[in-house]
């Protein structure tokens, strides 16, 4: 945990103190900031608050009362209720003080909204004003280290591989003269990532053909699953992280037809979906280079506007975008004015995909992805290719 620099971001945000929390197992961001280990359960309530100024404070319940060792400040156990309010009140002082938690408000940012509301309102019972602690987090928990970039850097190298080899099989399939599932060719995506140890945590790739990635989450079965053929239009996403401790996620998706002449329409809506990708880089790139502030939700709207401008804005339905970090989905700054307004800013150190699409029910859909960094110097690279035209899968 570093104590001093979230006490100096404290300060900065005019902020009384940070307090952490859990039950059950409920707060993994909790415990990742503090360094604990989220796999031992947590049968008791316990809390830890670090104030702008001082020494932090834990508290803990008689049954588990080593929970919080190895933190740094005192400690003080409880036994009954009453003296949890009790000992609460008193370890976050004097009322009112503005205090962050891993709450939301509106739940805008569901990924750090994780505190109970009856927590919330025991806090605000005691006079204080409760704060999203979402900045803080995204600081201390979505910003990624030098060796957390080359291992993010490496993960796309290896899905990028990957990535043409799926295509590949299916014009491998095509000049056999062989039958290739969508199914088929997860499975082939997912065997090869254990071969070059890579990971993608149980949550497998999607493969698609025609309309079924119309759905955005749409996921092969051998119940479900299509034979690929020639004249389908074909979708791939994939994602996956080197198989080590802290290790970052690559994540990508492209775009293909089975044939020479793809439908017009087909190319018509990647290439919005792809100039729409490029508008929410180029913001990016644009607000660092000018040293402005940029906002998830502001790189959203230029994104979507693209599409909306195009006559396609009712098919484009999910953020332009998420964090990503160890886990696919990562608990920095989302690009997002349509689910959620995200309001927080992207700040060097941060991992994030830009990925638009077109969805059109029962009959195709495109999405085009990349991921973006922004280095600590405020550099905006995209890692690996960026898709410009649809590939051509032929005999």
């Amino acid at each position: 945990m570093e104590l001093k620099a979230i006490q100096d971001v404290l300060v900065d945000l005019n902020i009384d103190g940070w307090l952490l929390c859990d039950f059950h197992n409920r707060d993994p961001i909790a415990y990742s900031v503090l360094g604990l280990d989220f796999g031992k359960f947590t049968s008791r309530r316990w809390f830890y608050f670090i104030p702008a100024e001082g020494d932090p404070v834990r508290l803990v319940h008689r049954v588990e009362p080593t929970k919080l060792d190895g933190l740094p400040g005192s400690k003080t156990a409880y036994l009954a209720w009453t003296e949890l309010h009790e000992e609460l009140r008193r370890m976050l002082g004097p009322a009112p003080r503005r205090i962050a938690m891993q709450y939301s408000p509106l739940n805008n940012i569901p990924y750090v909204s994780l505190v109970d509301a009856g927590t919330v309102e025991l806090v605000r019972g005691f006079g204080h004003e409760v704060v999203s602690s979402a900045d803080l987090v995204q600081l201390f928990e979505a910003v990624i280290s030098e060796q957390g970039y080359q291992s993010h850097l490496e993960a796309s190298r290896l899905i990028y591989r990957i990535k043409d080899e799926a295509f590949d099989q299916v014009r491998i399939a095509l000049r056999d003269g062989k039958l290739l599932t969508e199914f088929d060719l997860q499975r082939f995506i997912v065997r090869r990532f254990g071969e070059e140890r890579l990971t993608c945590m149980d949550e497998f790739p999607i493969v698609g053909v025609n309309d079924h990635p119309a759905n955005p989450h749409f996921e092969p079965t051998p119940s479900n699953t299509r034979l690929i053929r020639k004249g389908d239009t074909l979708l791939i996403d994939l994602w996956a992280k080197l198989d080590e401790p802290d290790a970052i996620f690559a994540d990508i998706t492209w775009c293909g037809f089975v044939g020479s002449d793809p439908p017009a329409e087909y190319v018509k809506i990647f290439e919005i979906a792809r100039d729409a990708r490029n508008a929410a880089v180029s913001f990016v790139r644009k607000r660092f280079a000018e040293g402005r502030p940029c906002y998830g939700w502001e790189v959203d709207d230029a994104c979507r506007k693209v599409v909306k401008d195009a006559g396609y804005g009712q098919y484009f339905i999910h953020r332009t975008g998420h964090s990503i970090g160890e886990n696919v989905h990562g608990n920095g700054v989302h690009i997002d004015n349509l689910e959620t307004k995200e309001e927080r800013r992207l700040i060097p150190g941060i991992c994030f995909s830009v990925e638009p699409g077109i969805y059109l029910p029962e009959k195709m859909a495109v999405r085009t992805e990349v991921d973006v960094f922004i280095t600590l110097r405020g550099e905006v690279v995209v890692a690996g290719e960026e898709q410009n035209e649809l590939i051509r899968i032929e005999a």
